[in-house]
């Protein structure tokens, strides 16, 4: 097997499907990349048994065939080439060896028969979206994701699907983020996957702000992703997300106004003095006023006071500060909302101009 590339047109591949690959493995196989050529197409392969990406790319005349190289060592070498220069990929028996101008590297192979991959997707509910719409459900949700909880649950994104709606929601357990999108959609029935954490951050990467429809393969257990010359897949969370419903406030007595920007500097220069581990910030109302206070254990104290626009009743509440600056730098308006029942409920944040993207923070005892 031989293979004949620049250097250029391997490298930003290799570098996508290097970023699903482990760097520690219990199998040594998942260390290296599939590297395949048929009919004038290579394809890499890079998976750690839960993601898999595969991407191909036109070649001419080269020898067909299938192999494995160690997937870190190609790409930093690739990377200490020069640009524009030209890579001759020779295979034989279980070596390969590399060639660029005058450097010669060679690197050990294993059996393309031992890679393992995620077998073609059961009946699969299909549909196509543009890239810019999942992009915007997946950016201004992700962030709520929970890391190793033990509820495993609360470790993804879900999507819900309806009639021509798509629904993305992702919670922690202390704040939860919503967004909607109406889509062309027919599921039947509504359903509902969850999308593991790792999963989510690439496929966040892979995707662009433009108008390029990609193609959503959903099985019982696994999701696949077609876009031009990338296909993604991953398996989904068995499991059952809470009622997301129930967690967003449907009628809050009391309502802020404020210019987002207003509202992020305020709460960011008042978080300087916080406790790094509980973040505790508490805020008083009172009206067209809004002022937040922090202290820490060093007796050390932040105060802003910030115009508003409320009407309603005075009275205290606890938030993490990190939680609402979170949301705050989500939200795209210019102006936000910010509604409240009491020191015991939780609040709802969205901008005034996306009413689409909504924002549950529950509030902390201080």
């Amino acid at each position: 097997m031989k293979i004949s590339i620049s250097r250029d047109a391997i490298l930003n591949p290799l570098q996508m499907v290097n970023s699903v690959i482990e760097r520690r493995q219990t199998l040594p196989i998942l260390s290296n990349v599939l590297i395949s050529v048929k009919n004038n197409t290579l394809s890499l392969t890079g998976t750690d048994l839960e993601v898999e990406i595969i991407n191909t790319c036109n070649i001419e005349n080269n020898e067909e065939g299938d192999t494995t190289l160690p997937a870190r060592k190609l790409l930093d070498i690739c990377k200490a080439l020069p640009e524009n220069s030209n890579i001759e990929i020779q295979i034989d028996q279980e070596r390969a060896i590399l060639k660029s101008g005058r450097s010669r590297f060679t690197l050990s192979t294993l059996s393309a028969s031992e890679f393992p991959s995620i077998d073609a997707l059961i009946s699969p509910f299909e549909f196509n979206i543009s890239q810019k719409i999942f992009k915007k459900l997946i950016d201004q949700t992700q962030f709520c994701m929970a890391q190793q909880d033990v509820r495993y649950y609360l470790n993804g994104l879900m999507f819900e699907l309806s009639d021509n709606q798509l629904i993305a929601v992702a919670t922690d357990g202390h704040r939860l983020a919503f967004c909607q999108a109406e889509v062309s959609l027919s599921p039947g029935e509504t359903r509902q996957v969850i999308i593991p954490r790792k999963a989510v951050n690439e496929i966040s990467r892979l995707l662009e702000d433009t108008d390029d429809e990609i193609k959503v393969s959903l099985s019982e257990n696994h999701i696949r992703i077609n876009f031009t010359d990338v296909t993604f897949t991953s398996k989904l969370i068995d499991g059952k997300f809470p009622d997301y419903l129930q967690v967003i406030p449907q009628q809050c007595d009391n309502e802020i106004t404020s210019a987002r920007d207003n509202l992020y500097q305020a709460f960011h220069r008042t978080s300087v003095l916080s406790n790094e581990k509980y973040r505790g910030m508490r805020l008083q109302l009172s009206e067209n006023e809004l002022k937040a206070t922090v202290h820490n254990p060093e007796q050390d104290e932040a105060e802003e006071v910030i115009e508003v626009s409320y009407s309603g009743d005075e009275f205290e509440i606890g938030f993490n500060v990190a939680y609402l600056l979170d949301a705050l730098s989500t939200i795209k308006s210019d102006e936000v909302v910010m509604q409240l029942t009491d020191s015991n409920h939780s609040c709802l944040l969205f901008g005034t101009n996306d009413v689409d993207s909504k924002y549950v923070v529950m509030p902390m005892r201080l």
